[in-house]
C-alpha cells in the first residue's frame, strides 16, 4: 500500500479529532447528568460514563488512528444524601446521587479539548505544507 504522507497525517489527525469528539460528547453527558437521580424510590441514579480508545490500522493509508474502543461505565459506589422528602428517597430517607465529580469531569474534558486542538493544529500544518508544495509544483 503507497500513500502519500501528507494524506496519511490528515487521517490520523481526523481520527484523533473524532475521537476526542466523542469523549468530549461523554464529559458532556456526565456533567449534564451530574445532579439526575433515580426516577422511582430507592433506584439507582446516573451511572458516570467512561471511554477508552484503541489504535486501529487504516487500510486505506496504511497507518495507525485511534478509534473509540468502549464507551463504559463507572462502578465505583454511588454517594448517598439524607433527604427523606426527596422522591427517589428509599424508606431510610437516604438518596443516591449520581458518581459524577464534576472536578474530574472538568479536568478530562481540559485534556480532551487540548487534544482536539493539537489534531486541528496538525491538520492546519500539514494543509499548509500541501498549499506550498502545490506552490513549488506550479512555479
Amino acid at each position: 500500500m503507497i500513500t502519500d504522507p501528507l494524506s496519511a497525517t490528515l487521517r490520523i489527525a481526523s481520527s484523533g479529532l473524532q475521537a476526542q469528539g466523542t469523549r468530549l460528547r461523554v464529559v458532556a453527558e456526565n456533567i449534564a447528568n451530574a445532579d439526575s437521580t433515580a426516577p422511582t424510590a430507592g433506584g439507582d441514579p446516573y451511572r458516570r460514563k467512561t471511554i477508552s480508545f484503541t489504535s486501529a490500522m487504516d487500510r486505506s493509508t496504511g497507518s495507525e488512528i485511534v478509534k473509540v474502543k468502549q464507551i463504559g461505565r463507572d462502578r465505583s459506589d454511588f454517594q448517598l444524601a439524607y433527604d427523606p422528602s426527596h422522591p427517589a428517597a428509599d424508606e431510610k430517607g437516604y438518596v443516591k446521587r449520581p458518581n459524577v465529580q464534576p472536578l474530574i469531569e472538568m479536568m478530562d474534558m481540559r485534556e480532551a479539548s487540548r487534544s482536539f486542538e493539537a489534531s486541528v493544529n496538525v491538520i492546519e500544518q500539514t494543509r499548509s505544507m500541501m498549499n506550498r508544495m502545490v506552490d513549488l509544483l506550479r512555479s
